[in-house]
């Protein structure tokens, strides 16, 4: 590895450069799998939910995107519809949840048990079988069965665990009962109810003489809600989830999309910049990757100048020459594509979010490897074929 002059050997930097560019690579495939796992994470919801329509607010791109608030009684008139098989209400919100004096960022999702919108399996514990106060949680959340977690001013015990369901910013899925849901995501704190309060009461249009009842309606109307933010529709077999989904939006005044709309959604509006950033940084890496490859092979081509010499003296062939320094190339490109693949898979799982790296990836990646170290070599070859034979002679 190292000379007698202390200097590193030919073969020690070969290694070295196989190791620097492995991680290189390693980190290539480390960034395109954290793509596809922003991919995977913005469709696990959609597939778990086993919806195949969306109905959102009108003129809105559903409750993942923006706002969407659709009333929680719209269901019974879609129900009522041709093809319809089942609907469910489903509310969402991210919020900070306690447990044990620590805060834990959560999509809470309100549905109701038995309809679309719940978790798809349970690895450990049982479904909600409480009008309030039980939750589902996925193991990324770090609770288990039996804890007793907080939501605003309620106490909730989680009565079950389900794996790999997370919101599109990858942040782990609580799931609760509607009503929970619906009054978490647009409860108050007591200073302010107090205050709402008051200013209805100094409100003479509202605290009517004679007419209490209107001032407590509309007292129960601000810390109750009726709205969700969309109502999830299962087709019957057969039935084609267009042609239901236009039939909502033409009677309803809804916007309905198709599991394949949202899909479109998520992936091409809401991961769109992240995708570009990452596509980016894929390109800077792998001009980076090819300099360093470069630079390597350059110097090293440099450093053996008089046995290229002494090859040339002798009769070798200039593509017999640079044959061999393009194998040299290639060598460090194989070396350097395994070393990041396998610590792209030993140090994924560390990742705080879901790195899904694929077969496909890998063997583009090391086609692409392979392609960089050949172009890289193209500046060596040529300083090779301009050595003169006669430094072979030269001490």
């Amino acid at each position: 590895m190292v000379s007698r002059s202390g200097t590193l050997t030919y073969e020690a930097i070969h290694q070295l450069t196989g190791l620097g560019l492995g991680l290189l690579i390693g980190v290539t495939l480390t960034m395109a799998g954290v793509y596809r796992g922003m991919v995977d994470d913005a469709k696990v919801l959609l597939h778990a939910s086993g919806a195949d329509i969306w109905v959102v607010q009108q003129h809105t791109l559903g409750p993942f995107a923006e706002p969407s608030s659709v009333p929680d009684d719209a269901y019974r008139a879609i129900q009522g519809l041709p093809g319809v098989a089942q609907t469910g209400n489903v509310a969402y919100l991210t919020m900070q949840v306690s447990h044990r004096d620590k805060s834990q960022r959560v999509m809470v999702a309100g549905y109701q048990p038995g309809h679309p919108g719940g978790p798809a399996f349970l690895i450990a514990g049982r479904p909600i079988g409480r009008a309030h106060y039980e939750a589902v949680a996925d193991t990324k959340t770090g609770f288990k069965v039996g804890d007793i977690i907080r939501i605003r001013r309620n106490h909730y015990t989680v009565v079950g665990l389900t794996q790999r369901m997370v919101s599109s910013n990858g942040d782990p899925m609580l799931f609760i009962p509607l009503q929970d849901a619906q009054e978490a995501q647009f409860l108050k704190d007591n200073d302010a109810i107090i205050n709402d309060r008051n200013r209805l009461a100094a409100n003479p249009a509202i605290n009517r003489p004679g007419q209490p009842g209107v001032l407590d309606a509309v007292q129960a109307s601000q810390i109750s809600s009726h709205k969700v933010n969309a109502v999830l529709v299962r087709v019957q077999p057969g039935v084609d989830p267009r042609q239901v989904a236009d039939s909502i939006e033409r009677w309803k005044h809804l916007t309905a999309y198709t599991g394949a709309d949202m899909e479109d959604i998520l992936v091409a509006k809401l991961i769109a910049t992240a995708a570009k950033q990452i596509g980016l940084f894929l390109l800077i890496l792998a001009v980076v990757s090819a300099a360093i490859v470069a630079f390597i092979i350059y110097t090293m081509t440099l450093g053996k100048i008089k046995e290229i010499a002494v090859l040339k003296l002798i009769g070798t062939r200039d593509r017999t020459i640079a044959a061999m320094i393009m194998q040299e190339a290639l060598g460090l490109g194989v070396i350097g594509f395994f070393v990041g693949k396998f610590a792209a898979t030993l140090w994924g799982p560390v990742f705080p979010k879901y790195v899904l790296l694929e077969t496909g990836d890998a063997l583009r990646a090391f086609v692409l490897t392979l392609v960089i170290c050949l172009l890289a070599s193209v500046l060596a070859i040529r300083t090779a074929l301009k050595i003169d034979p006669a430094e072979a002679i030269g001490g």
